[in-house]
């Protein structure tokens, strides 16, 4: 209604039909600035309306900022909102937009991709189940197919000290965390209780 969303101090820019950044996913962005340096790589797959990278940014000075998304519309609002940091947003399926020159460069990439079980949706509150994408929410049958090729394709993208985040619900955190590590990444689950908050890592 407004046409923008808090998230991390900021307000971000969303539009009709875009994810709206929920507050849970604070604690990936604060982890993420946490793990970023100046000068740093950073990436941020599944970005939605960049509210993620934009945190980082706006956190740690001179990071070097990438963001890709699938949804068009999402593309155009993390185009708004990353300008600001000099972030360069790319339209695609995941590592598919990208380019080759950032091949063992990243140095953070996170990642906020839909993890909602297919048949959960249904059960989601009607804010999101009418007003966002379906490939912003849908994770496939048990909520990890997109994570799963996330973390699948991590490792070349990253530097010889890289990190993946991405977020998750606490149920799913165990698969997911034996993902990364069968990935060849050492895994970590952290939660936030107050904000109902869980995510995965996986650490060179």
């Amino acid at each position: 209604m407004l046409g923008w969303a808090a998230f991390g101090g900021l307000r971000m820019a969303v539009a009709p039909g875009v994810f709206v950044p929920r507050g849970r996913t604070e604690l990936l962005a604060e982890l993420a600035a946490g793990l970023a340096r100046p000068g740093a790589v950073v990436l941020d797959l599944c970005c939605g309306t960049g509210a993620v990278a934009a945190v980082v940014a706006d956190r740690v000075p001179d990071v070097e900022l990438y963001a890709a998304d699938i949804d068009p519309a999402a593309v155009a609002c993390a185009r708004t909102n990353l300008a600001p940091y000099g972030g360069v947003v790319l339209a695609g399926d995941l590592y598919a937009a990208l380019p080759a020159t950032l091949r063992g460069r990243v140095e953070v990439l996170v990642a906020n991709a839909p993890y909602v079980p297919t048949g959960a949706i249904a059960l989601m509150p009607r804010e999101a189940r009418l007003h966002e994408a379906d490939v912003a929410l849908d994770g496939g049958a048990d909520g990890l197919a997109v994570l799963t090729r996330v973390v699948a394709g991590a490792s070349p993208w990253l530097t010889p000290t890289g990190h993946l985040l991405f977020e998750t619900s606490r149920a799913q955190a165990p698969t997911a965390a034996a993902t990364v590590a069968a990935a060849g990444l050492v895994p970590e689950i952290r939660h936030d209780e107050d904000r109902e908050a869980t995510v995965v890592l996986g650490h060179r």
